[in-house]
């Protein structure tokens, strides 16, 4: 995995602004901490950091080839796991290779296929492709976003890297949020495209964006089509079970050493078990890892979403695959250390998800130190119905986003923690049933599908599209804070468009949540973690943790130079602190304090 940075300018030599690309690349350096590299023209400036897996010694970026044409060059991001079917049908047509790395064949298909090798290639990616001979870039993101991109049009050309703070690096743009950004702080309806920060936008899922004299323009090469399903019961549990062992098998292939996040769910558990048979098979023994939130005063505590401890679960399934297995365990010290929160801040570029992403990079961290790779179960939920949200009456007809129905009869939004002015300003609501329109509106559906189909293929729909990306994102930011690349099987782009065309009666046929994956890969698993019903990520209960927050909570509210009350309720802070159930609400706001202390962003509404 990698990061990088870029500049493409029709106004300006860009071999005059080495330092700033060279300061826009350094902010990569934990996305890709082995190389660095930096290539300038007077036109485009390429900045690359990079995580060596694939093809070590090879795989050197920016990576330039010189045609008669002129230079082509690439700064890339990610993995492909088809390169090596890819390689044999480039050098058919007569390409020639200097390296074994992925990166080459994207760039060297890019020569044979033009921006249709994008559509050839399964894997998880980002791109940025100069081609001088057309005075042209292209930025490029795989189908379901599992890899980052982002881009600042300037009037002259586009500033772009994997990160916003790759971006913010080049002082030709201002750190500034508006009120598009803000609704999605407050509301999570992740609209494609999307970035906190003015001005700047996100490379959609499945989307190129092209750069040249003429403009920007965006092209979407991957959509979820509608698609009738004929197989039967069994055949469509094999063909689950096909594509998603195809999955793992080419996910395994690295040149350092990986492991499996193993929680002791059915998907993390499904990896395991098909990842360990396939390596076994080399006489490898598979490495798997998983988190237990440490309390001082009592143990596991059940709520709603986690009914079970993960742990019992996570050991049995390491014993039945014979993997070694560690246990990264994480305190209420830990998860309220004001640094660690600072770093997901950092590493985000905003606030996000409290405990929930200081947990995952307390354990990706620990991880970093035994793997350089990864395999996690992202998108299995959101693919197979696994979210109670998908199950409960009454959502797919509430006329909003699943998620949000579901949230909203048990809690309150992040709205009362802004400032009532700002929340007026803002009209969360108008927002987001102008998005849920938009979400709606781009599903394809089949002639003569009865409603209730109907309703239930909008439901995945927007499971995929639009809930899916914000999980992808905290996996990726936290695994990167600490050059930990993570891969995702289940975001196999052949698995995700036959699952999602399979009726929900079919999804379900046992009446239980991720029927057909259960079912599909029931013969690498113990019976006890195939029935296990689902529990979501764990989250600590310690009351010393709820004490630490709220004492950093009560602290910040009498910090009168705090700049986060621009836009924040000081009077809801104070009243908070004395709630029992305003804990994660508390949480964010602080995420918001560290992200205002660190970035000092502008307001403009």
């Amino acid at each position: 995995m990698c990061g990088f940075a870029g500049w493409l300018s029709q106004g300006r030599d860009l071999t005059c602004e080495h330092e700033t690309i060279a300061a826009m690349t350094a902010t990569m350096a934990c996305r890709g901490p082995d190389e660095s590299g930096v290539w300038t023209t007077p036109q485009i400036a390429l900045g690359h950091r990079r995580l060596a897996v694939i093809d070590v010694p090879g795989g050197k970026q920016p990576m330039r080839v010189e045609t008669p044409a002129g230079t082509v060059a690439l700064v890339f991001a990610g993995e492909i796991y088809n390169f090596v079917e890819l390689r044999r049908q480039l050098e058919q047509h007569g390409e020639r290779f200097r390296t074994d790395s992925d990166t080459e064949v994207l760039l060297r298909g890019y020569l044979c296929w033009g921006d249709d090798v994008v559509t050839r290639m399964n894997g998880m990616f980002a791109a940025a492709i100069w081609d001088e001979s057309r005075r042209r870039l292209v930025l490029v993101r795989d189908r379901l976003g599992v890899k980052p991109l982002y881009y600042f049009p300037m009037p002259d050309g586009v500033i772009f890297g994997s990160e916003p703070k790759a971006v913010l690096a080049n002082p030709c743009v201002e750190p500034a949020v508006d009120a598009d950004g803000l609704r999605e702080l407050v509301e999570l309806t992740q609209r494609p495209g999307w970035s906190l920060w003015k001005g700047m936008r996100s490379v959609a899922p499945g989307s190129l964006v092209t750069v040249d004299e003429s403009g920007i323009r965006t092209a979407q090469y991957w959509r979820l089509r509608a698609s009738p399903h004929t197989d039967g019961r069994q055949s469509t549990v094999n063909r689950v079970k096909e594509l998603f062992s195809d999955s793992v098998r080419r996910q395994l292939v690295s040149d350092v050493p990986r492991c499996v996040l193993l929680s002791g769910g059915l998907d993390s558990s499904a990896i395991t078990g098909v990842a360990a048979g396939r390596l076994r098979g080399f006489g490898e023994q598979l490495r798997t890892f998983s988190v237990d939130m440490v309390s001082g005063t009592h143990g596991f505590v059940a709520d709603r979403l986690r009914t079970t401890p993960d742990t019992p679960y996570a050991l049995e399934m390491a014993s039945h695959v014979g993997s070694r297995h560690e246990i990264v365990q994480v305190n209420a010290d830990e998860l309220a250390d004001p640094e660690v929160r600072r770093a997901t801040v950092t590493a985000r570029d905003g606030p996000a998800f409290g405990q929930l992403d200081a947990s995952l990079y307390l354990l990706f961290k620990a991880v970093r130190s035994e793997s350089t790779v990864a395999l996690s179960g992202e998108s299995a939920d959101e693919l197979f119905g696994g979210y109670e949200w998908f199950h409960s009456p009454g959502i797919a007809t509430a006329g909003t986003f699943p998620w949000l129905a579901a949230s909203h009869a048990g809690r309150t939004t992040r709205a009362p923690v802004f400032s009532p002015d700002l929340v007026r300003a803002l009209d969360v609501p108008a927002y987001v049933a102008d998005q849920y329109a938009t979400a709606v509106a781009e599903v394809e559906h089949l002639d003569g599908e009865s409603e209730d189909r109907r309703r239930m293929r909008v439901v995945c729909h927007l499971a995929l599209r639009r809930f899916l990306p914000m999980w992808l994102e905290r996996k990726d930011r936290m695994s990167m804070a600490v050059g930990l690349e993570v891969r995702v099987p289940f975001c196999d782009h052949r698995l995700v468009e036959y699952v999602y065309n399979v009726p929900w009666a079919l999804k379900t046929f046992d009446h239980r949540e991720k029927s057909l994956l259960r079912h599909a890969v029931a013969d690498v698993l113990p019976r006890s973690v195939a029935t296990r019903v689902k529990s979501a990520y764990p989250w600590t209960h310690d009351p010393a943790y709820e004490s630490m927050i709220r004492a950093q909570a009560q602290e910040l509210a009498h910090d009168r130079s705090a700049e986060v009350f621009s836009v924040v309720s000081r009077d809801w802070l104070r009243s908070a602190t004395s709630r029992s159930n305003s804990t994660a609400s508390i949480e964010w706001l602080l995420d918001l304090h560290h992200w205002f202390d660190l970035y000092r962003p502008s307001i403009v509404i």
